[in-house]
């Protein structure tokens, strides 16, 4: 009942609600990429969803466009603007998934939405991870983010598909919001972000 219905409801009205209450925030977070990142105050990337299903995920955008002399972006750590660091630091370049999860392509909670082109390199295991909605954040991303591997990673969200339920997911919310306040796994050990996985 609560995953087939109950789930749903909850994401809608908890992801509406929320962006209201937040709205004067995100305004403020929009101008300030506005003026970083020439202009584009927002990320948008295909990612697979639920049963592998492609959609836009919106991000704040953190990283800008600048390239080195032969056209090549510069690495990750050199792009990443001061207010970026920042967003991305304090999880706030994830606000604008609100929408998605009111647009029903993510939940709150759920195994978080990777590359597209990584769908290829999937074993069986990992790949029922998309058994259900992505969400914003997830049981991996309370229990290492991106300071674990990628085989704990796809360990952790198989595990929350096989027992979804509404005590779990308060969990999730709850140790989120303490993992965000500590800001706790953000980034990979040596890098600014995670490694690509290469199956």
């Amino acid at each position: 009942m609560y995953k087939s219905i109950f789930k749903r409801f909850l994401d809608f009205f908890a992801s509406f609600f929320g962006l209201i209450f937040l709205s004067p925030l995100f305004l403020i977070i929009t101008i300030a990429l506005f003026f970083a990142n020439d202009g584009k105050p927002f990320f948008f990337q295909s990612r697979p969803g639920k049963n592998g299903k492609i959609f836009k995920i919106i991000k704040f955008k953190t990283m800008n466009d600048k390239k080195d002399g032969n056209g090549k972006p510069l690495p990750d750590e050199q792009r990443l603007t001061k207010i970026g660091s920042f967003v991305r630091k304090t999880s706030l370049d994830e606000l604008p998934q609100l929408l998605n999860v009111i647009k029903s392509d993510m939940s709150l909670i759920g195994p978080r939405p990777l590359l597209s082109q990584y769908l290829t390199l999937y074993s069986d295991f990992q790949n029922r991870r998309h058994e259900v909605k992505p969400g914003i954040t997830g049981w991996a991303q309370v229990n290492g983010r991106n300071a674990i591997s990628w085989n704990k990673k796809f360990e952790l969200d198989v595990w929350y598909v096989d027992n979804i339920s509404f005590m779990l997911d308060m969990k999730i919310l709850l140790k989120t919001i303490q993992k965000v306040m500590k800001r706790e796994g953000i980034n990979a050990a040596d890098a600014a972000t995670v490694e690509p996985f290469n199956g």
